[in-house]
Protein backbone atom coordinates (compact mmCIF):
# COMPACT_ATOMS: atom_id res chain seq x y z
CA UNK A 1 0.00 0.00 0.00
CA UNK A 2 1.63 3.00 -1.18
CA UNK A 3 2.65 6.25 1.47
CA UNK A 4 1.99 9.91 -0.12
CA UNK A 5 2.45 12.63 2.00
CA UNK A 6 1.10 15.86 1.50
CA UNK A 7 0.53 15.60 -2.09
CA UNK A 8 -0.24 19.03 -4.46
CA UNK A 9 -3.65 19.39 -5.15
CA UNK A 10 -2.57 19.48 -8.44
CA UNK A 11 -1.95 15.80 -7.92
CA UNK A 12 -5.18 14.70 -6.59
CA UNK A 13 -6.67 13.39 -9.76
CA UNK A 14 -3.68 10.73 -10.32
CA UNK A 15 -3.64 10.04 -7.36
CA UNK A 16 -7.35 9.10 -7.20
CA UNK A 17 -8.06 6.90 -10.41
CA UNK A 18 -9.29 3.77 -10.00
CA UNK A 19 -7.59 0.82 -11.50
CA UNK A 20 -8.08 0.58 -14.91
CA UNK A 21 -8.60 -2.17 -17.34
CA UNK A 22 -8.77 -1.84 -20.94
CA UNK A 23 -12.78 -2.94 -22.14
CA UNK A 24 -12.77 -2.54 -25.85
CA UNK A 25 -12.52 -6.36 -26.34
CA UNK A 26 -14.38 -6.88 -23.53
CA UNK A 27 -17.15 -5.60 -24.48
CA UNK A 28 -16.90 -7.36 -27.91
CA UNK A 29 -17.12 -10.31 -26.52
CA UNK A 30 -20.00 -9.69 -24.28
CA UNK A 31 -21.77 -8.23 -27.30
CA UNK A 32 -21.38 -11.91 -29.00
CA UNK A 33 -22.42 -13.57 -25.51
CA UNK A 34 -25.92 -11.19 -26.17
CA UNK A 35 -26.49 -11.61 -29.61
CA UNK A 36 -26.40 -15.54 -28.97
CA UNK A 37 -29.14 -15.22 -26.00
CA UNK A 38 -31.21 -13.87 -27.76
CA UNK A 39 -30.79 -15.81 -30.83
CA UNK A 40 -30.98 -18.75 -29.47
CA UNK A 41 -32.85 -18.74 -25.59
CA UNK A 42 -32.52 -21.50 -23.14
CA UNK A 43 -30.37 -23.37 -25.93
CA UNK A 44 -27.36 -20.86 -25.49
CA UNK A 45 -27.60 -20.56 -21.51
CA UNK A 46 -27.45 -24.27 -21.32
CA UNK A 47 -23.94 -23.78 -23.37
CA UNK A 48 -22.74 -21.08 -21.36
CA UNK A 49 -22.61 -22.99 -18.74
CA UNK A 50 -20.62 -25.33 -19.80
CA UNK A 51 -18.41 -23.60 -21.45
CA UNK A 52 -17.56 -20.68 -18.92
CA UNK A 53 -19.19 -22.43 -15.37
CA UNK A 54 -17.97 -26.06 -16.16
CA UNK A 55 -21.33 -27.90 -15.63
CA UNK A 56 -23.85 -29.23 -17.67
CA UNK A 57 -27.50 -27.89 -16.52
CA UNK A 58 -30.84 -29.42 -18.30
CA UNK A 59 -32.90 -27.52 -16.09
CA UNK A 60 -32.59 -23.66 -15.44
CA UNK A 61 -35.47 -22.96 -13.27
CA UNK A 62 -34.52 -24.26 -9.25
CA UNK A 63 -37.36 -26.42 -8.13
CA UNK A 64 -38.97 -26.58 -4.77
CA UNK A 65 -37.51 -29.23 -3.79
CA UNK A 66 -33.76 -27.92 -4.44
CA UNK A 67 -35.16 -25.35 -2.30
CA UNK A 68 -36.14 -27.42 0.47
CA UNK A 69 -33.04 -29.05 0.42
CA UNK A 70 -31.25 -25.94 0.85
CA UNK A 71 -33.19 -24.71 4.13
CA UNK A 72 -32.48 -27.80 5.76
CA UNK A 73 -29.08 -27.84 5.36
CA UNK A 74 -28.55 -24.40 6.68
CA UNK A 75 -28.16 -23.75 11.45
CA UNK A 76 -30.69 -21.80 13.08
CA UNK A 77 -28.23 -19.67 13.64
CA UNK A 78 -27.52 -18.19 9.95
CA UNK A 79 -31.63 -18.39 9.30
CA UNK A 80 -31.65 -15.98 12.49
CA UNK A 81 -29.34 -14.09 11.65
CA UNK A 82 -30.38 -13.41 7.96
CA UNK A 83 -33.76 -12.95 9.40
CA UNK A 84 -33.04 -9.91 11.48
CA UNK A 85 -31.06 -8.73 8.37
CA UNK A 86 -33.82 -8.43 6.74
CA UNK A 87 -36.37 -7.32 9.54
CA UNK A 88 -34.10 -4.34 9.89
CA UNK A 89 -33.65 -3.57 5.79
CA UNK A 90 -37.67 -3.86 6.07
CA UNK A 91 -38.11 -1.30 8.61
CA UNK A 92 -35.45 1.18 7.17
CA UNK A 93 -36.82 0.83 3.80
CA UNK A 94 -40.73 0.84 4.72
CA UNK A 95 -40.08 4.70 5.31
CA UNK A 96 -38.93 5.70 2.18
CA UNK A 97 -42.37 5.28 0.60
CA UNK A 98 -44.18 8.64 0.55
CA UNK A 99 -48.39 9.51 -0.18
CA UNK A 100 -49.30 10.94 -2.37
CA UNK A 101 -49.82 14.52 -2.27
CA UNK A 102 -52.09 17.34 -4.20
CA UNK A 103 -50.45 20.79 -4.83
CA UNK A 104 -52.76 23.14 -6.52
CA UNK A 105 -50.01 25.59 -8.36
CA UNK A 106 -53.21 28.17 -9.18
CA UNK A 107 -56.78 28.37 -8.37
CA UNK A 108 -58.11 25.66 -10.37
CA UNK A 109 -55.28 23.95 -11.33
CA UNK A 110 -54.30 21.27 -9.56
CA UNK A 111 -51.26 18.71 -9.87
CA UNK A 112 -49.86 15.64 -7.90
CA UNK A 113 -47.63 12.93 -8.53
CA UNK A 114 -48.05 9.08 -7.96
CA UNK A 115 -45.50 6.22 -7.35
CA UNK A 116 -45.82 2.97 -9.35
CA UNK A 117 -43.63 0.62 -9.22
CA UNK A 118 -41.62 -1.29 -12.13
CA UNK A 119 -43.54 -4.43 -13.22
CA UNK A 120 -41.14 -6.85 -13.61
CA UNK A 121 -37.44 -6.52 -12.62
CA UNK A 122 -34.11 -9.01 -12.57
CA UNK A 123 -31.91 -9.46 -9.84
CA UNK A 124 -28.51 -11.12 -10.62
CA UNK A 125 -26.67 -12.06 -7.18
CA UNK A 126 -23.21 -13.68 -7.97
CA UNK A 127 -21.91 -17.04 -6.95
CA UNK A 128 -18.07 -18.55 -6.96
CA UNK A 129 -16.12 -17.42 -4.38
CA UNK A 130 -18.46 -15.28 -2.39
CA UNK A 131 -21.66 -15.95 -3.10
CA UNK A 132 -23.49 -12.43 -2.28
CA UNK A 133 -26.85 -13.64 -0.35
CA UNK A 134 -27.34 -10.42 1.32
CA UNK A 135 -27.50 -8.73 -1.96
CA UNK A 136 -31.27 -10.30 -2.46
CA UNK A 137 -31.91 -8.53 0.88
CA UNK A 138 -30.88 -5.71 -0.39
CA UNK A 139 -32.87 -5.94 -3.41
CA UNK A 140 -35.81 -8.11 -3.54
CA UNK A 141 -36.62 -6.17 -0.25
CA UNK A 142 -36.89 -2.94 -1.57
CA UNK A 143 -38.86 -4.24 -4.86
CA UNK A 144 -41.15 -6.15 -1.97
CA UNK A 145 -42.02 -2.57 -0.93
CA UNK A 146 -42.29 -0.83 -3.91
CA UNK A 147 -44.65 -3.14 -5.24
CA UNK A 148 -42.93 -4.89 -8.35
CA UNK A 149 -45.52 -8.14 -9.80
CA UNK A 150 -42.94 -10.12 -10.74
CA UNK A 151 -38.97 -10.48 -9.26
CA UNK A 152 -36.57 -12.80 -11.18
CA UNK A 153 -33.55 -14.04 -10.15
CA UNK A 154 -30.39 -15.04 -11.75
CA UNK A 155 -27.34 -16.87 -10.41
CA UNK A 156 -24.45 -19.32 -11.45
CA UNK A 157 -24.48 -22.84 -10.59
CA UNK A 158 -21.26 -24.48 -9.17
CA UNK A 159 -19.55 -27.20 -10.42
CA UNK A 160 -22.17 -29.54 -9.15
CA UNK A 161 -24.88 -27.83 -10.67
CA UNK A 162 -25.99 -26.87 -7.66
CA UNK A 163 -26.87 -23.02 -6.21
CA UNK A 164 -25.29 -21.83 -3.07
CA UNK A 165 -27.87 -23.07 -0.21
CA UNK A 166 -27.44 -19.24 1.44
CA UNK A 167 -28.50 -17.82 -1.70
CA UNK A 168 -31.86 -20.23 -2.43
CA UNK A 169 -32.89 -19.96 1.64
CA UNK A 170 -32.55 -16.18 1.41
CA UNK A 171 -34.51 -16.02 -1.99
CA UNK A 172 -37.35 -18.06 -0.71
CA UNK A 173 -37.62 -16.13 2.59
CA UNK A 174 -37.83 -12.98 0.55
CA UNK A 175 -40.68 -14.13 -1.68
CA UNK A 176 -38.89 -14.55 -4.55
CA UNK A 177 -40.61 -17.84 -6.24
CA UNK A 178 -38.31 -17.52 -9.84
CA UNK A 179 -34.52 -18.53 -9.89
CA UNK A 180 -32.66 -19.35 -12.77
CA UNK A 181 -28.89 -21.15 -12.87
CA UNK A 182 -27.35 -18.49 -15.14
CA UNK A 183 -24.65 -16.42 -14.29
CA UNK A 184 -22.47 -13.93 -15.89
CA UNK A 185 -23.11 -11.98 -18.91
CA UNK A 186 -25.62 -14.36 -20.11
CA UNK A 187 -27.86 -14.23 -17.70
CA UNK A 188 -28.11 -9.98 -18.09
CA UNK A 189 -29.16 -11.36 -21.71
CA UNK A 190 -31.63 -13.73 -20.39
CA UNK A 191 -33.53 -11.16 -18.38
CA UNK A 192 -32.79 -8.13 -20.78
CA UNK A 193 -34.17 -10.34 -23.74
CA UNK A 194 -36.66 -13.40 -22.19
CA UNK A 195 -35.62 -17.01 -23.38
CA UNK A 196 -38.25 -19.83 -23.50
CA UNK A 197 -37.70 -20.06 -19.84
CA UNK A 198 -36.15 -16.74 -18.32
CA UNK A 199 -38.95 -13.61 -18.30
CA UNK A 200 -37.86 -10.96 -19.84
CA UNK A 201 -37.78 -7.49 -17.16
CA UNK A 202 -37.70 -3.74 -17.41
CA UNK A 203 -35.00 -3.37 -15.28
CA UNK A 204 -32.09 -4.99 -13.89
CA UNK A 205 -30.26 -4.89 -10.54
CA UNK A 206 -27.05 -6.60 -8.57
CA UNK A 207 -23.04 -6.65 -8.83
CA UNK A 208 -21.10 -8.57 -11.17
CA UNK A 209 -17.65 -8.86 -12.42
CA UNK A 210 -16.53 -7.05 -15.58
CA UNK A 211 -18.42 -8.93 -17.61
CA UNK A 212 -21.91 -8.44 -16.40
CA UNK A 213 -21.06 -5.04 -15.75
CA UNK A 214 -20.65 -4.80 -19.44
CA UNK A 215 -23.73 -7.05 -20.41
CA UNK A 216 -25.26 -4.73 -18.04
CA UNK A 217 -23.97 -1.49 -19.61
CA UNK A 218 -24.80 -3.44 -23.06
CA UNK A 219 -28.46 -4.19 -22.75
CA UNK A 220 -28.86 -0.28 -21.13
CA UNK A 221 -28.43 0.68 -24.95
CA UNK A 222 -31.63 -1.93 -26.03
CA UNK A 223 -33.82 0.21 -23.59
CA UNK A 224 -33.79 -2.10 -20.74
CA UNK A 225 -32.81 -0.14 -17.17
CA UNK A 226 -30.35 -0.90 -14.83
CA UNK A 227 -29.61 -0.13 -11.29
CA UNK A 228 -26.83 2.34 -11.58
CA UNK A 229 -23.16 1.28 -13.40
CA UNK A 230 -20.88 -0.27 -11.29
CA UNK A 231 -17.69 -1.16 -10.78
CA UNK A 232 -15.08 -3.11 -8.26
CA UNK A 233 -16.16 -2.07 -4.68
CA UNK A 234 -13.87 0.19 -2.92
CA UNK A 235 -13.91 1.91 0.76
CA UNK A 236 -12.37 5.08 1.64
CA UNK A 237 -11.47 5.69 5.84
CA UNK A 238 -11.06 8.95 7.20
CA UNK A 239 -8.88 8.51 10.07
CA UNK A 240 -7.04 11.26 12.68
CA UNK A 241 -5.58 10.18 16.00
CA UNK A 242 -8.50 9.19 17.95
CA UNK A 243 -9.05 6.48 15.19
CA UNK A 244 -8.24 2.38 16.59
CA UNK A 245 -5.82 1.12 14.13
CA UNK A 246 -6.97 -2.33 14.67
CA UNK A 247 -10.40 -1.58 13.94
CA UNK A 248 -9.17 0.78 10.59
CA UNK A 249 -7.06 -1.97 9.05
CA UNK A 250 -10.17 -4.19 9.46
CA UNK A 251 -12.40 -2.28 7.45
CA UNK A 252 -9.86 -1.87 4.61
CA UNK A 253 -8.92 -5.57 4.39
CA UNK A 254 -12.97 -6.35 4.77
CA UNK A 255 -13.05 -4.22 1.42
CA UNK A 256 -9.45 -5.63 -0.25
CA UNK A 257 -10.75 -8.99 0.15
CA UNK A 258 -13.73 -8.56 -2.39
CA UNK A 259 -11.65 -8.81 -5.46
CA UNK A 260 -8.15 -8.08 -6.82
CA UNK A 261 -9.63 -5.23 -8.57
CA UNK A 262 -11.23 -3.75 -5.35
CA UNK A 263 -9.17 -0.57 -4.11
CA UNK A 264 -9.19 1.08 -0.40
CA UNK A 265 -8.08 4.12 0.66
CA UNK A 266 -6.81 5.54 4.15
CA UNK A 267 -6.43 9.72 4.55
CA UNK A 268 -5.34 10.97 7.80
CA UNK A 269 -3.83 13.70 9.50
CA UNK A 270 -1.59 11.80 11.62
CA UNK A 271 1.59 9.85 10.13
CA UNK A 272 1.34 8.18 13.28
CA UNK A 273 -1.80 6.42 12.64
CA UNK A 274 -0.73 5.93 9.09
CA UNK A 275 2.17 3.97 10.12
CA UNK A 276 0.19 1.76 12.68
CA UNK A 277 -2.61 1.08 10.28
CA UNK A 278 -0.11 -0.12 7.88
CA UNK A 279 1.15 -2.48 10.28
CA UNK A 280 -2.11 -3.76 11.21
CA UNK A 281 -3.07 -4.33 7.93
CA UNK A 282 -0.02 -6.51 6.93
CA UNK A 283 -0.10 -8.50 10.33
CA UNK A 284 -4.24 -9.21 10.14
CA UNK A 285 -3.50 -10.02 6.40
CA UNK A 286 -2.07 -12.99 6.84
CA UNK A 287 -4.76 -14.83 8.38
CA UNK A 288 -7.17 -14.28 5.97
CA UNK A 289 -8.43 -16.92 3.84
CA UNK A 290 -8.96 -14.32 1.17
CA UNK A 291 -5.37 -13.14 1.83
CA UNK A 292 -4.53 -13.49 -1.97
CA UNK A 293 -7.31 -11.34 -3.50
CA UNK A 294 -6.28 -8.49 -0.45
CA UNK A 295 -2.78 -8.42 -0.96
CA UNK A 296 -3.14 -7.85 -4.94
CA UNK A 297 -6.06 -4.94 -3.81
CA UNK A 298 -3.65 -3.46 -1.90
CA UNK A 299 -1.01 -2.87 -4.21
CA UNK A 300 -3.94 -0.53 -5.94
CA UNK A 301 -4.39 1.13 -2.46
CA UNK A 302 -3.28 4.13 -1.15
CA UNK A 303 -2.78 5.73 2.20
CA UNK A 304 -2.42 9.51 2.15
CA UNK A 305 -1.08 12.09 4.43
CA UNK A 306 -2.71 15.72 4.52
CA UNK A 307 -2.19 18.51 7.18
CA UNK A 308 -5.76 19.40 7.90
CA UNK A 309 -8.85 18.12 8.28
CA UNK A 310 -10.73 20.60 5.51
CA UNK A 311 -8.30 19.51 2.72
CA UNK A 312 -9.03 15.61 4.52
CA UNK A 313 -12.70 16.32 3.42
CA UNK A 314 -12.07 18.17 -0.26
CA UNK A 315 -10.13 15.06 -0.44
CA UNK A 316 -12.85 12.74 -0.04
CA UNK A 317 -15.11 14.50 -1.66
CA UNK A 318 -13.34 14.76 -4.77
CA UNK A 319 -12.38 10.88 -4.58
CA UNK A 320 -16.83 10.28 -4.27
CA UNK A 321 -16.52 6.49 -2.17
CA UNK A 322 -18.57 3.65 -2.67
CA UNK A 323 -18.41 3.37 1.19
CA UNK A 324 -16.90 6.02 3.74
CA UNK A 325 -15.72 5.59 7.36
CA UNK A 326 -15.62 8.81 9.05
CA UNK A 327 -13.14 7.55 12.32
CA UNK A 328 -12.31 10.81 13.77
CA UNK A 329 -13.03 13.36 16.52
CA UNK A 330 -16.27 15.31 15.45
CA UNK A 331 -17.35 12.71 12.72
CA UNK A 332 -20.67 13.84 12.91
CA UNK A 333 -19.56 17.60 11.91
CA UNK A 334 -17.20 16.66 9.67
CA UNK A 335 -19.84 13.94 7.67
CA UNK A 336 -22.12 17.14 7.25
CA UNK A 337 -19.95 18.64 4.99
CA UNK A 338 -19.50 15.30 2.94
CA UNK A 339 -21.64 15.70 -0.37
CA UNK A 340 -20.13 12.58 -2.28
CA UNK A 341 -20.03 8.77 -1.07
CA UNK A 342 -22.50 6.16 -1.41
CA UNK A 343 -23.06 5.36 1.99
CA UNK A 344 -21.24 6.85 5.45
CA UNK A 345 -20.03 5.27 8.34
CA UNK A 346 -19.62 6.89 11.52
CA UNK A 347 -17.44 6.94 14.22
CA UNK A 348 -15.11 3.94 15.89
CA UNK A 349 -18.01 1.69 16.02
CA UNK A 350 -19.54 1.22 12.40
CA UNK A 351 -17.65 -0.84 10.19
CA UNK A 352 -18.74 -1.13 6.87
CA UNK A 353 -19.50 -4.46 7.05
CA UNK A 354 -22.78 -3.75 8.98
CA UNK A 355 -23.97 -1.76 6.61
CA UNK A 356 -22.98 -4.76 3.67
CA UNK A 357 -25.18 -7.32 6.14
CA UNK A 358 -27.86 -6.03 8.79
CA UNK A 359 -28.14 -2.52 9.79
CA UNK A 360 -30.95 -1.47 7.51
CA UNK A 361 -29.46 0.43 4.99
CA UNK A 362 -28.95 -0.64 1.20
CA UNK A 363 -25.63 -2.49 -0.19
CA UNK A 364 -26.09 -1.30 -3.45
CA UNK A 365 -23.82 1.09 -4.26
CA UNK A 366 -22.26 3.49 -6.96
CA UNK A 367 -18.90 2.52 -7.28
CA UNK A 368 -15.92 4.24 -9.28
CA UNK A 369 -16.40 7.78 -8.25
CA UNK A 370 -20.09 7.43 -9.75
CA UNK A 371 -21.58 8.30 -6.20
CA UNK A 372 -21.01 12.31 -7.52
CA UNK A 373 -24.18 11.62 -9.27
CA UNK A 374 -26.20 8.29 -8.25
CA UNK A 375 -27.47 7.28 -4.97
CA UNK A 376 -27.54 4.03 -4.00
CA UNK A 377 -30.47 1.47 -4.49
CA UNK A 378 -33.77 2.46 -2.60
CA UNK A 379 -37.45 1.92 -2.93
CA UNK A 380 -37.39 4.58 -5.42
CA UNK A 381 -35.22 2.94 -7.20
CA UNK A 382 -38.02 -0.01 -7.99
CA UNK A 383 -40.72 2.71 -8.95
CA UNK A 384 -41.57 5.22 -11.60
CA UNK A 385 -43.21 8.33 -11.19
CA UNK A 386 -46.25 9.46 -12.99
CA UNK A 387 -47.44 13.56 -13.11
CA UNK A 388 -51.00 14.41 -13.14
CA UNK A 389 -52.74 17.81 -13.74
CA UNK A 390 -56.69 18.32 -13.78
CA UNK A 391 -58.10 21.62 -14.18
CA UNK A 392 -60.99 23.16 -14.13
CA UNK A 393 -62.70 25.80 -16.29
CA UNK A 394 -61.78 28.66 -14.02
CA UNK A 395 -58.41 27.22 -14.03
CA UNK A 396 -57.86 27.03 -17.97
CA UNK A 397 -59.19 30.35 -17.40
CA UNK A 398 -56.57 31.53 -15.22
CA UNK A 399 -53.52 29.68 -17.14
CA UNK A 400 -54.52 29.64 -20.85
CA UNK A 401 -53.67 33.23 -22.05
CA UNK A 402 -49.93 32.34 -20.95
CA UNK A 403 -49.72 28.86 -22.35
CA UNK A 404 -51.19 30.36 -25.86
CA UNK A 405 -48.66 33.19 -25.60
CA UNK A 406 -45.77 30.97 -24.52
CA UNK A 407 -46.38 27.94 -28.13
CA UNK A 408 -46.89 30.91 -30.14
CA UNK A 409 -43.43 32.35 -28.89
CA UNK A 410 -41.64 29.10 -29.83
CA UNK A 411 -44.25 28.73 -32.91
CA UNK A 412 -46.32 25.96 -32.01
CA UNK A 413 -49.46 27.20 -33.26
CA UNK A 414 -51.23 23.79 -32.60
CA UNK A 415 -50.28 23.84 -28.66
CA UNK A 416 -51.88 27.41 -28.70
CA UNK A 417 -54.83 26.20 -30.56
CA UNK A 418 -55.42 23.44 -28.03
CA UNK A 419 -56.09 26.02 -25.65
CA UNK A 420 -57.63 28.36 -27.17
CA UNK A 421 -60.68 26.05 -28.40
CA UNK A 422 -61.08 25.50 -25.16
CA UNK A 423 -61.16 28.77 -23.58
CA UNK A 424 -63.50 30.15 -26.39
CA UNK A 425 -65.78 27.09 -25.43
CA UNK A 426 -65.84 28.18 -21.89
CA UNK A 427 -66.48 31.67 -23.03
CA UNK A 428 -69.62 30.69 -25.63
CA UNK A 429 -71.25 28.48 -23.03
CA UNK A 430 -70.87 31.47 -20.16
Amino acid sequence: MQIIKHPKKSEWNRLLKRPAMDSTSLEASVANILHEVKASGDEALKRFATIFDKVSVTELQVTKEEIAVAEASLSKELKEAIALAKQNIETFHRKQVTAVEKIETMPGVLCWRKTVAIEKVGLYIPGGTAPLFSTILMLSVPAKIAGCKEIVLCTPPSKDGKINAAILYTAQLAGITKIFKVGGAQAIGAMAYGTQTVPQVYKIFGPGNQYVTAAKQLVQKDGVAIDMPAGPSEVCVMADDTANPAFVASDLLSQAEHGVDSQVLLVSTSEQMIDAVLKETAAQLEALPRKEFAAKALENSKAILLPTVAEMIELVNEYAAEHLIISCNDEEAIAEQIINAGSIFLGNYSPESVGDYASGTNHTLPTNGYAKAYSGVSVDSFVKKITFQKLSKEGLQHIGKDVELMAEAEGLQAHAEAVRKRTQDIEDRS
